[in-house]
């Protein structure tokens, strides 16, 4: 028997989820208090998740989609990236935005019902919010290809499910990276759950980083509640990227600790035992163990930053809650240039219903 081609996914994890290393860290890891303004950013990540489900729950806030357990994997992408650079999120990546200069409040604007929240501060050349699933992932294949033809020294990452990585846009976009060789980073944050869907029904593919070689793309698997092992994996990845050397399909393991958005009841689907579980292996307790055991941080200074979290987040709140509302014709007023006859008169009815007419 001939063979045409074999592979090999690599795993990375340096950093067990009892908070102790479980291998040597690469060279990039020389001074691991670089890692502390990290972990204050999933800290406060935390913080703002928390308080943003108790404004939905107090009627608030609209429909959000917690990432309670993905602050490593969220963060540690963000931090990955240049402002030159661009980032294509779905709905939940937060931490990464955060990194890259988004405003809580502005998150919670979008969530709140307003679009403005989507004229996000940060980087004016990254993509906004995207809730149809993975199509974001073939508008970085195409800013990663634009990168390329220019002779520019930009990368595109794009973040999507593990659902979608079963999409077809998914797909398109690793071929086309794969057959330009572009520098596009596909990130698949894999927490188990497409909303009610587990991981083992959706695809029969033994890693979801390996549909990666379909393209041609460099793959790897990577723990993703160790934030060693995101920075690492994403370090390799943009490194490719950025030296020519094309694309990347990178599969972070964790866990989606919340409901899938507010909407959604979990319980109904996963056992109670599954959960507990997931909660053993959740990213913040294992770096602080790591960390305090370091010297590099303590009860004390946790106390005083969650404190101050708390207050930042307020703040934010308090500048989402203080926006003035959108008269309704704003909805009609933004989306064309020469508003066609039937928008006009969907407008006109709109008024109408007001008593402004």
């Amino acid at each position: 028997m001939t063979i045409a081609a074999t592979y090999q996914i690599e795993y990375l994890q340096y950093l067990g989820p009892d908070g102790t290393l479980v291998g040597e860290l690469p060279p990039a890891f020389g001074d691991v208090k670089a890692l502390l303004p990290l972990f204050k950013q999933m800290l406060f990540v935390r913080v703002f998740d928390t308080k943003a489900i108790a404004l939905q729950r107090t009627g608030k806030l609209g429909t959000y989609a917690s990432c309670l357990g993905h602050e490593a994997t969220h963060v540690g992408i963000g931090a990955s990236t240049r402002p030159e650079d661009v980032f294509a999120p779905s709905y939940r990546e937060y931490g990464a935005q955060f990194m890259r200069g988004v405003l809580p409040r502005e998150v919670l604007l979008y969530w709140g019902g307003d679009e403005r929240g989507n004229d996000f501060s940060g980087p004016k050349h990254d993509y906004p919010w995207c809730v149809p699933i993975s199509t974001q992932c073939l508008m970085a294949a195409g800013a990663a290809l634009s990168f390329k033809l220019r002779k520019q020294d930009r990368i595109a990452v794009a973040c999507c499910g593990d659902g979608g990585s079963s999409k077809t846009d998914f797909y398109a976009a690793l071929n086309s990276a794969g057959a330009y060789t572009a520098p596009l980073v596909l990130c698949v944050v894999n927490n188990g759950w497409a909303i009610s869907v587990p991981r083992s029904a959706q695809t029969g593919a033994a890693t979801l980083a390996q549909k990666g070689l379909a393209g041609g793309l460099y793959c790897l698997q990577v723990d993703g509640n160790d934030l060693f092992a995101v920075m690492e994996g994403m370090r390799r990845a943009t490194e490719r990227a950025r030296n020519g050397e094309g694309g990347t399909v990178i599969e972070f393991l964790t866990y989606r600790l919340h409901d899938h958005t507010t909407a959604d009841d979990a319980r109904r689907y996963r056992a109670d035992e599954e959960v507990k579980a997931a909660w053993a292996r959740d990213p913040i307790p294992r770096l602080r163990t790591f960390l305090t055991a370091q010297g590099l941080w303590s009860e004390a200074e946790e106390a005083a930053w969650a404190e101050e979290c708390g207050k930042r987040v307020d703040e934010e709140i308090n500048a989402y809650l203080n926006t003035p509302v959108q008269p309704v014709e704003a909805m009609f007023d933004h989306l064309y240039a020469d508003m066609p006859p039937d928008v006009a008169a969907h407008r006109a009815a709109a008024l109408a219903l007001e008593g402004r007419s």
